[in-house]
């Protein structure tokens, strides 16, 4: 594998920092940094596993258990490190669904996929839904919210012993579209998410329990997304693991041709390889084979460089 290079801080702006970054140098010299138990010697591959009728990408491609298991497995014989599995759709303009529903679409494909030995992720904003799915088998929980969505939420993953993947989103999926707006959208999120990760470590959750993830997508215009996942070196001096989920979504149609999200796929892998060349540790996909071969040749590629 090709080693990472190093990622300075874009000199887009100055600013004293608003919260002390020690453990991302401590972490680096201390050897491997890691995530959930997982290496991040490479860049890890997340495959997408909606169990949603109104997903944008694949609502309805796998409407119950037993198709979204084997597309679980699928995603896994391809070389997926890790399956983030969800039963609600937080797509701009959803709506939240009765946790009930959601735990109940979720938990059986959980259990099939940990028991088959995937480290599995499950993509929830309520509490309930978190511990019905760490019960289930699930090892990390990726929150759209950071963990601020429900009271319960943090001690769910204080207390279960977890990762936990916090996500910076302006408004709520319902509205977060309509007008998002920043003065400086890289500066902005970064320490939104330095907040978070200071609420986690206050509640005694390590650096490698927790991943930072800007949102992409998540009320955010075409130019904020570029200015992120330009600036994913940046979000690296939090300390903890830096995920980007650029996968099919309408940013790249709107600076393309206003493709839907069925031709998105070499946008999507445009985005991946950016965010992987700035040091992202955690690609979000819904194609996995494909996302893992543009890596493979990136990385050969960079071993000769």
């Amino acid at each position: 594998m090709a080693p990472r290079a190093s990622h300075s801080r874009p000199a887009t702006h100055s600013r004293p920092a608003t919260h002390s970054r020690p453990d991302s140098a401590v972490a680096e010299a201390a050897g491997v940094r890691r995530f959930a138990g997982l290496p991040l010697t490479r860049p890890l591959v997340m495959g997408i596993v909606n169990v949603t009728p109104d997903s944008f990408y694949d609502g309805g491609s796998h409407p119950d258990a037993g198709s979204a298991i084997a597309h679980g497995k699928k995603l896994l014989a391809e070389g997926a490190d890790i399956l983030d599995v969800g039963g609600e759709s937080t797509r701009p303009g959803s709506a939240a669904i009765d946790t009930a529903a959601e735990i109940a679409r979720i938990v059986p494909v959980i259990e099939a996929l940990a028991k088959d030995g995937a480290v599995v992720s499950v993509d929830t904003r309520h509490a309930a839904v978190m511990r019905a799915a760490i019960a289930a088998g699930a090892r990390i929980v990726n929150d759209i919210t950071a963990l601020t969505g429900d009271p319960d939420s943090l001690p769910a993953v204080a207390e279960t012993g977890v990762a936990a993947v916090l996500m910076h989103m302006q408004g709520e999926p319902a509205t977060m579209q309509k007008a998002p707006h920043y003065e400086d959208a890289l500066t902005e999120i970064e320490d939104y998410l330095a907040g978070r990760l200071a609420a986690c470590r206050a509640a005694g959750i390590p650096f490698e329990r927790l991943a930072v993830d800007p949102g992409i997508g998540f009320g955010k215009r075409p130019n904020h997304n570029l200015e992120l996942l330009a600036g994913v070196g940046q979000f690296r001096e939090l300390g903890a693991a830096v995920l980007i989920g650029a996968s099919r979504k309408s940013f790249i149609g709107m600076l393309s041709h206003g493709e839907k999200a069925a031709d998105r796929l070499p946008g999507s892998l445009a985005a991946a390889l950016a965010a992987a060349d700035r040091g992202a540790d955690i690609l979000r996909v819904h194609d996995v084979g494909e996302t893992l071969q543009a890596l493979t040749i990136w990385r050969a590629i960079a071993e000769r460089g």
